[in-house]
């Protein structure tokens, strides 16, 4: 059982639900038929439920039912940081197929998240919902009726999880550096709790020791510039590395930083590459090897999914990478001896 809903605000179907002990669906068409077609039991706890809740269906929203929209809703977490890459790659090829978007960000986590997707699509207010987080929705309480995608990015807390957190990049870049010759290379991690920044970690790991190269060591730091700076001083004069992948440009700015404090020439005598292709990486001296992710795309190829399903076709997203290296000043062949 759970409390009433608090004074002034809508109690929502899902609270009617869990409070009868049934599924969303079954509220849904206790609404819709008026409990006709349910067992006895099942429409008096529903009835029961709704009556002690007070609840009372949006009938704007239900007034739309067999309608189409033109309109769909893409869902976030909480936004503690701007998406607006990704945002805007699924907004464009939203628009160019014809429909209008609304960006939703309720409180509260991934329950808080279902329970305003099996609203809106109850309701009929949008054709379709993009979700770029997880949500815990079971397959029976979907409804058939709106189309629905969920194109997990992002985790509770905005870190990047999916495409995001594909490491392959890191798997390219220190191969390109063996063919010039490195053998001795250094990992500047992210924080652990990041799924990126762990995948980073374990596929440098895994191709230097596949590859048969030698690490000088994974150090654990975070995101920032002065992790950079850190890292590059915790290294050990005579186990020098001649190639140091960092977790991010910001990252890579610090240990750039500090190796010309040690007096080593980047890239003469160490190679060094970021991640994020941040704007003022192509204009530092040297200029920054860093990987580019093209959140537009991203974006745009989960929109795409959802505007096939809604058209009943099959998806047809860019099959362009949605990653590059972009290669700079800051790499080049190894130092000799």
């Amino acid at each position: 059982m759970i409390a009433r809903a608090a004074s002034g605000r809508r109690p929502t179907i899902m609270e009617v639900a869990r409070l009868a002990g049934v599924s969303h669906q079954t509220v849904s068409r206790y609404l819709r038929f008026n409990g006709e077609g349910l067992k006895p039991r099942t429409r008096e706890s529903v009835q029961a439920a709704i009556a002690e809740l007070n609840y009372r269906p949006n009938i704007a929203a239900r007034s739309m039912r067999g309608r189409v929209t033109g309109r769909v809703a893409v869902v976030m977490p909480s936004l503690t940081f701007n998406p607006s890459m990704m945002l805007s790659g699924a907004t464009r090829t939203a628009h160019d197929a014809g429909y209008k978007v609304e960006i939703i960000s309720p409180e509260g986590g991934a329950g808080a998240r279902a329970t305003r997707i099996l609203e809106l699509a109850d309701g009929h207010m949008v054709d379709g919902i993009l979700s770029f987080s997880s949500v815990d929705i079971p397959d029976a309480d979907l409804p058939a009726d709106t189309a629905i995608v969920i194109a997990a990015e992002f985790d509770d807390e905005m870190r990047g999880i999916g495409q995001l957190a594909d490491a392959a990049p890191i798997v390219e870049i220190i191969e390109r550096l063996a063919m010039l010759g490195h053998r001795r290379f250094f990992h500047i991690a992210g924080p652990a709790q990041f799924a990126s920044a762990r995948a980073r970690a374990t596929a440098f790991r895994e191709t230097v020791g596949r590859l048969g190269l030698e690490s000088m060591g994974v150090y654990g730091g975070d995101w920032s510039g002065e992790s950079g700076i850190a890292a590059v001083q915790s290294i050990r004069s005579g186990h020098e590395p001649t190639a140091i992948v960092a977790a991010n440009d910001l990252v890579a700015m610090g240990a750039l930083r500090a190796a010309t404090q040690r007096g080593w020439d980047v890239p003469g005598d160490v190679s060094l590459t970021g991640w994020d292709d941040a704007p003022g990486s192509a204009f530092l001296t040297p200029s920054l090897t860093s990987v580019d992710l093209n959140l537009e795309r991203i974006g745009g190829n989960a929109m795409a999914r959802l505007i096939a399903k809604l058209r009943d076709e099959a998806p047809q997203p860019s099959e362009e990478s949605v990653s590059r290296i972009v290669w700079r000043e800051s790499t080049g062949p190894a130092p000799h001896g």
